[in-house]
């Protein structure tokens, strides 16, 4: 059979086909459909829009990113109008943030709601995306941008007995808004961000909270409270700079990042800046604001371990307690931030179980038996285990590019990617925070994502080609480049989530990006600049 002309290739439903209506797909959409004009179509398994803010109303849940920067900057009106009045913002404020951006923008005429993605297939004949739905419906689009989420596709650990429990059982990523506390005996599982945050809003809630940790954790204030009318207008008068200075910055935070070295200044005056520091609250601020190498450098990662230790030491009254709190590894996971974990301890009502020297044996019908033979009857348990972050969300799809090839299989030594954004067989499909994509505060880095994604598919159709695709000697570059630059890093030294630790037999792999924003969107205007080097543009025969 020859190949397909330019006469023969069938119009595809859509320009594009954006997966997901979180802080990316929003996005996505106003780009490719109110800026370009295209025909775009956005799926979400949600009842709504939101992303990760629609499924994670758990207890609690918060972003550690200072209100003013949890935001969108594309549309300085938007900044203008929009108002806020505490220093973080919480999953209900963020949700109505979401929702004001989708109704200002006139997005949700184009997003099919309570619709999952199952799968797709790159058709190499007619360079189209078959796009399936759990609904039934197929349709086809010229591009496909994947806007899934970093945390979406939550880990549910099988323990034994687990579907036995006759109480209430959920997971923080999927959390019923109805959730009643009182009278409780409540059992969580995870001490990662999630637990943190739902334990400290439960604490004084419930009858009785287990606390089941497998990981003691590095934490430090989150320093949240009010923001008056002053300081709102202030931050409105300057967002041309703050957004300037946020690009070009390592993780996208906001604050100033630190260019002294731990050890090169006394004792003393290292405590008065690891102290500044935790009263000022917020967990990337002390990792990043108080010295430049704490993420790097052994010496000065066990300066900002002994200090956090110290304080874990002089709030829980139970030496024995806060010894199980307290950690001996790096310093080295995502840097957590809280508003009182260390002290619900101090209650009479909460419970503090090591289950990585007692692990846990089988939940029963009435709670959890520990490897000691103890039973901890509950009446709710709350699996905040995480996800299985970055790639997750894919290999879970029936993903499909070249000549058929299963994204699992492509991915089978762990994933891949060029710029954390293509992959290679996968023709004109794109992913807003895939694999090797930066570790930085989540808005910037997706606006800088959607931005280029936009930009390419605008420079493909003004081409007259059909199709963009990184070569295979790019993507093996750029897991280089990203491989090299985090060698130095501590984050490689310890078991997290970062690496995909947190799930059983997953292979310990990089997933970041770890050179920053600001190196980031360098490495983006290089490949722009040089006429999109380490991509293969084609066409289909004819055209």
């Amino acid at each position: 059979m020859g190949s397909i002309t330019a006469s023969q290739i069938p119009t595809p439903r859509y320009d594009a086909i954006v997966i997901g209506a979180g802080f990316a797909g929003l996005y996505m959409l106003h780009k490719l459909r109110n800026e370009q004009g295209l025909n775009v179509r956005a799926f979400d398994k949600a009842g709504g829009v939101g992303g990760t803010w629609y499924w994670n109303r758990y207890p609690g849940a918060l972003s550690d990113t200072e209100t003013y920067l949890y935001c969108y900057s594309f549309d300085k009106d938007l900044l203008r109008d929009w108002n806020w009045n505490t220093r973080y913002v919480n999953q209900p404020q963020i949700l109505s943030y979401l929702e004001h951006v989708t109704d200002r923008f006139d997005l949700r005429r184009s997003i099919q709601f309570n619709t999952g993605i199952t799968g797709a297939y790159f058709d190499d004949a007619t360079h189209l995306w078959h796009v399936k739905t759990d609904t039934g419906e197929s349709f086809t689009a010229r591009f496909m941008v994947t806007a899934l989420g970093l945390l979406s596709a939550t880990n549910l650990p099988n323990i034994k007995g687990r579907d036995s429990f006759k109480g209430e059982l959920y997971h923080t990523g999927a959390f019923p808004k109805d959730a009643q506390f009182a009278g409780k005996r409540v059992g969580v599982i995870g001490t990662g961000s999630t637990g943190l945050q739902v334990n400290t809003a439960i604490a004084g809630q419930v009858a009785h909270l287990t606390v089941f940790q497998r990981s003691p954790q590095y934490s430090v204030p989150v320093g949240n409270g009010p923001v008056d009318a002053a300081e709102v207008a202030e931050v409105k008068a300057n967002y041309d700079q703050i957004w300037s200075d946020v690009r070009a910055s390592m993780v996208a935070f906001g604050f100033k990042e630190s260019t002294i070295a731990t050890m090169s200044v006394s004792p003393e005056r290292r405590e008065e800046i690891f102290e500044k520091a935790w009263q000022e609250g917020g967990g990337f601020r002390y990792m990043f604001a108080t010295f430049n190498d704490i993420a790097i450098n052994a010496e000065a990662n066990e300066e900002a371990c002994k200090f956090i230790r110290r304080k874990i030491a002089s709030i829980v009254k139970d030496p024995e307690t806060a010894q199980k709190l307290t950690p001996t590894d790096y310093y080295a996971r995502r840097p957590l931030c809280d508003g009182g974990y260390y002290e619900i301890f101090n209650r009479d009502n909460v419970a503090l179980v090591d289950i990585k020297a007692n692990p846990i044996d089988e939940i029963t019908p009435e709670g959890i038996r520990t490897a000691d033979g103890v039973l901890h009857e509950l009446d709710m348990i709350i699996f905040a285990t995480g996800f299985d972050a970055v790639d997750g969300s894919y290999v879970r799809l029936d993903l499909r590019g070249r000549n058929g090839v299963t994204i699992q299989d492509h991915w089978k030594n762990g994933p891949t990617s060029y710029l954390g954004m293509t992959v290679t067989g996968f023709p004109n499909m794109f992913m807003v925070l895939g694999p090797y994509g930066p570790f930085t505060n989540l808005p910037p880095s997706i606006e800088t994502q959607v931005e280029w994604i936009s930009d390419t598919i605008r420079d493909v159709l003004k081409s007259g080609k059909t199709l963009a695709e990184a070569t295979p000697a790019a993507e093996t570059s750029w897991i280089s480049h990203c491989n090299d630059i985090a060698k130095d890093s501590l984050f490689s030294k310890v078991d997290s989530w970062i690496f995909g630790a947190n799930i059983p037999g997953k292979t310990n792999t990089l997933m970041f990006y770890f050179g920053g924003i600001g190196g980031y969107r360098q490495e983006l205007h290089k490949v722009t600049s040089g006429q999109y080097e380490g991509f293969s543009l084609e066409s289909i025969a004819g055209q």
